[in-house]
């Protein structure tokens, strides 16, 4: 069976993706096998893997971290949040039901069978597993049922390794705290703490350090910088949703919808030589952009609305009017056509008119498609033909299925589903609007590269096709910089040492 060793945190985004991904790209630099794991997850943002199951997007990237492809039962319970009070539950990759707070905090303890057989299966393959917990284990009204943060570590036999945010401020007091909220046997299994999130001098620092272990007796195993890696984690979104891109020839603009999700698909966007890319929620940010982008969202309907509310729909079909580019993707796709309907509630109920932009109409169903992709783009046409032939890869989740009307050209041809040969049909466009299912479509360096040659063009800029970022190279190489800066923090020592005795 394999060593375990776990992440937890002080707070939500103390960091302790991040570490754990660190953690994984270590050792795997030192030869060992290695897997992450995260009973519980909390996000919008998910992943398809290869045989068609849904996972959170942290445990691919720590995936990708360990060398390894992304597997669910490294997240075996994914919670999509639907509303403030209630979630879609992902359990093994599949739809368990919808539920509510309160519902899933009685029935969650059902669950631990299928936390612990994903566990033990991943142990049994692997020489280490680094575990991350969510949120805090001092949660105290939550303690009881707890499946993520020191019941999962009591589960596994794991032991802790404890961070705190310092950037945010009052990271001893969050240290001590949660170490005196922990009932004893809790206590017992973390074996040191970490600062993360450092901006200074080490050696300010000390006085503090040696108090902390002296209040906790529990040794500091390092101090971890403020880290400029760029990798996609759950809480390093709201960072880039706020972040202002360097001025550039050509600028992209992405709605950011109140329930958007995915929005990890535009990321490689930000690597692209010549382009801005903006997050925008007002008439007055969205400005004159070259491309305007719709993302997925967990409510297509919902968002449509907020859409038509504050005005960027009449300002989004505006500028298509006047042949200005649009892009959307999943639920954006969807918000795009003539009509949305949803006869079984699954979403909002009823009928909705769409944005018009694209001759597609979308009908809600209960199933929920899953699946990985890879093919062409067709022939297209508008501001947007560089795309032509471009292959890609990419994978779908979505509840419905969109039709298109006659004489309505698709926009992809899908060549392989599963890894099985195919011949199916994705998408659409018109003029200068176009449609996708596919998450993770521009990733792929073709298309990214025929996406800048068409803005640059259309607004008679010179561009070098060999400029564009390789996405997977790009990543691999921040898995290293993330590596290195995590080993030269901590005691890599005592964290092997820690690692071998266990519990």
């Amino acid at each position: 069976m394999a060593k375990a060793i776990m992440i937890q945190g002080t707070t939500s985004n103390a960091g302790k993706s991040l570490l754990a991904a660190a953690l994984c790209r270590i050792f795997r630099q030192d030869g060992y096998s290695v897997a992450p794991f995260k009973s519980q997850n909390m996000a919008l943002n998910s992943f398809i893997t290869a045989d068609g199951l849904e996972m959170g997007r942290a445990q691919v990237m720590q995936a990708e971290a360990a060398g390894i492809e992304p597997d669910v039962r490294m997240n075996p319970i994914l919670l999509k949040p639907q509303s403030d009070t209630g979630s879609q539950v992902i359990v093994n990759g599949e739809v368990w039901g919808c539920m509510g707070a309160a519902e899933y905090y009685e029935k969650k303890r059902e669950l631990i069978p299928h936390i612990r057989r994903a566990y033990d299966e991943l142990a049994a393959q692997y020489d280490i597993i680094v575990l991350e917990g969510a949120g805090s284990p001092a949660e105290i009204n939550l303690k009881e049922n707890d499946i993520v943060n020191m019941g999962m570590a009591k589960l596994a036999g794991a032991p802790v390794l404890l961070c705190g945010d310092i950037d945010r401020g009052g990271v001893f007091a969050a240290l001590v705290g949660t170490l005196m909220l922990l009932d004893d046997d809790e206590r017992a299994l973390v074996k040191g703490t970490i600062i993360n999130k450092f901006r200074g001098d080490r050696e300010i620092l000390r006085p503090g350090l040696e108090m902390l272990e002296k209040i906790t007796h529990t040794p500091v195993l390092g101090v971890v910088p403020y880290l400029r890696v760029d990798i996609d984690d759950e809480d390093s979104l709201s960072d880039r949703f706020s972040r202002t891109s360097a001025p550039a020839p050509v600028e992209v603009a992405v709605i950011r919808l109140p329930r958007i999700s995915n929005a990890t698909d535009f990321n490689v966007l930000d690597y692209q030589p010549g382009l801005s890319v903006r997050y925008v929620t007002t008439v007055a940010q969205l400005g004159n952009p070259d491309l305007v982008i719709l993302p997925g969202t967990k409510n297509t309907m919902e968002d449509l609305l907020w859409l038509r509310q504050c005005g960027l729909e009449a300002a989004i079909q505006k500028h298509a009017a006047h042949g200005g580019a649009v892009f959307g993707i999943c639920g954006g796709y969807q918000m795009l056509g003539e009509e949305l309907c949803d006869p079984d509630g699954v979403e909002h109920g009823g009928s909705m008119a769409g944005m018009g932009l694209l001759p597609v109409r979308t009908i809600f169903e209960t199933h929920k498609a899953r699946t990985r992709a890879a093919g062409k783009v067709g022939q297209v046409k508008g501001p947007l033909d560089s795309l032509s032939g471009a292959r890609f890869e990419g994978y779908e989740i979505h509840m419905g299925r969109t039709e298109r009307r006659a004489g309505c050209a698709p926009l992809n041809l899908v060549e392989q589903v599963g890894g099985e040969a195919a011949d199916l049909l994705d998408g659409a466009w018109s003029g200068s609007v176009y449609g996708s299912y596919m998450h993770g479509f521009f990733d792929s360096e073709e298309v990214a590269g025929a996406l800048v040659r068409s803005l640059c063009r259309a607004k008679g800029l010179d561009c070098d096709p060999a400029a564009t970022v390789d996405l997977a190279s790009y990543k691999q190489t921040q898995y290293d910089l993330l590596a290195r800066a995590v080993r030269e923090s901590l005691e890599m020592d005592r964290i092997y040492g820690i690692l071998e005795r266990g519990v």
